[in-house]
């Protein structure tokens, strides 16, 4: 039995086993023959996805960027759920898939959309599928894959998982399980806000905002669009907001103050956010700051939000939070094998360590 995590974002798609970690931007595309191959570099698993799923042919992430005539890309969750889930899903899933073993998977969605969606997400991956990858020398793979259980939960919990457990689910950090916490997860279309109380997961204080990077990319890309007329694509933003430069048509464009405007006004709406939610939860200890947005706006964030904030690792990549924390958790509810059917309580096993 092989237990995964898996995190489907508006952004990114990751994946684990614990073993080895995929990620790649939450993009697919129509395949097209491609008359010409050269590649010179060092390839991954991610930069060539060519997948076949029920019959029709995708490019997947950067692939699909770089070759497809048509791209799909969405911020809407209701898309996501739609049109991108199984396909981002079952392409890092075969990557995974041994021979016919069946496979449980760990997954989340926003707070706000875990109630309404949670059920669908689970039934659409759940049973027996078969993807074929394609290679560029023309031969392909073809994996069979047997889904046997998918588990849901809200996305911040994986970061709070991933914080509580080891690699083999077993609970080590015994301060969190005697704590509040309340989890800030910034992602690329939202940021999602939770609390555990003693293990507890506390709704009331859970919720999902629409403030998260795709606001200050979209700001951006219209300053940018002012200056040269060119309309830039959100997803392909990522490394010139990250350095501060971007060149289009030959010419280079200084962002760096734009980006910082914009990133400051993010973190106070943020904190103001936090400040409104909060306001009766003066009594949490800790405040994680997980997703891939806290990389760069966690330290514009960390100095107006008040209280004890658990510093974002920089030897470590916060997209990836999440993921390892369902992995985790994963290991917690069906062990090692994947075979427990009856997980312990985890307030038992807290008391007992």
């Amino acid at each position: 039995m092989e237990v995964l995590g898996i995190d489907i974002g508006f952004g990114f798609t990751k994946a684990s086993n614990g073993k080895e970690y995929i990620m790649f931007k939450s993009i697919f595309g129509e395949a097209v023959d491609i008359q010409f191959f050269a590649d010179l570099g060092n390839s991954s698993f991610s930069d060539q996805l060519h997948v076949t799923i029920d019959d029709k042919s995708y490019f997947v992430g950067d692939y699909a960027e770089q070759q497809s005539n048509v791209k799909q890309f969405t911020l809407d969750q209701e898309k996501l759920i739609t049109d991108f889930v199984k396909i981002l899903a079952l392409t890092v899933t075969g990557k995974f898939a041994n021979s016919d073993a069946p496979i449980n998977i760990v997954s989340g969605l926003p707070v706000s959309y875990f109630k309404e969606h949670n059920t669908r997400f689970a039934k659409m991956l759940t049973g027996q599928h078969t993807v074929t990858y394609h290679k560029t020398d023309g031969k392909s793979t073809t994996k069979r894959i047997f889904i046997k259980k998918v588990r849901m939960m809200p996305q911040p919990l994986g970061s709070f998982f991933n914080l509580l457990m080891d690699d083999k689910g077993k609970i080590i950090n015994m301060d969190l399980t005697k704590q509040k916490v309340g989890i800030i997860d910034i992602g690329f279309r939202t940021t999602d806000f939770s609390i555990f109380d003693k293990l507890r997961y506390i709704d009331r204080g859970s919720t999902t905002m629409d403030t998260g990077i795709s606001k200050i990319f979209r700001v951006i890309a219209n300053k940018l669009h002012e200056k040269s007329g060119i309309s830039i694509e959100l997803y392909r933003l990522y490394n010139a907001v990250e350095s501060g430069f971007i060149k289009m048509r030959g010419q280079e464009y200084d962002i760096t103050k734009i980006r910082d405007q914009v990133f400051q006004q993010s973190a106070e709406t943020i904190a103001n956010d936090i400040d409104r939610l909060w306001a009766e939860d003066w009594d949490i200890d800790a405040i994680i700051l997980t997703g891939g947005g806290c990389t760069e706006l966690g330290k514009y964030l960390q100095p107006l939000v008040s209280g004890n904030v658990i510093p974002v690792e920089k030897n470590k990549d916060a997209r990836l939070n999440n993921v390892r924390g369902y992995l985790k958790y994963g290991k917690y509810i069906w062990g090692e094998s994947g075979l427990c059917a009856v997980p312990p309580n985890i307030e038992e096993q807290a008391k007992a360590s």
